[in-house]
């Protein structure tokens, strides 16, 4: 079953090729901004002054290899004690209640993310990295919220 998933994502990268969109900022701040699919929200933050008070802000679509690397990238940095997930949801991935469970609860046993309803929440990383994750920061529930000026409040 995984190589039938896997072997269909390649086939959507060739097919909808989408670029990875990091933004990064002030590498002093303890802020991380997730704007889940919303590149337009993306590209207003990344351009605005906000970045001087954000570390790295960037977008998540996938509930299983996206939220892999984000949890990786966000351990590495010490520096980052909280992230905002906001903007629109993942049609069909639901990725934002995804990151939000995971952050919640956890994995379990199998490296399913605990009380999530997206199709394949199934991580890669460690149970002590999720913990750690978990640990590290404060996570600011804004799924959905795609106006700027009500984002600023949690920054």
């Amino acid at each position: 079953m995984n190589s039938l998933l896997d072997l269909a994502g390649e086939i959507c990268k060739l097919v909808f090729p989408i670029r990875e969109e990091i933004f990064l900022g002030n590498n002093e701040s303890s802020v991380a901004v997730c704007t889940l699919s919303s590149m337009d929200l993306l590209k207003e933050i990344s351009s605005s002054d906000l970045m001087k008070k954000i570390a790295i802000s960037g977008r998540l679509l996938s509930e299983n290899k996206g939220i892999d690397e984000l949890v990786r990238n966000i351990i590495k940095n010490h520096n980052i004690r909280t992230l905002i997930v906001c903007g629109k949801e993942v049609s069909g991935h639901k990725t934002g209640h995804a990151l939000v469970s995971l952050y919640k609860y956890g994995i379990d046993g199998n490296s399913r993310i605990t009380n999530s309803y997206s199709p394949s929440p199934f991580l890669t990383v460690s149970k002590e990295d999720v913990e750690k994750f978990q640990k590290q920061l404060t996570l600011v529930d804004r799924v959905g919220e795609t106006r700027l000026d009500r984002i600023i409040c949690e920054i």
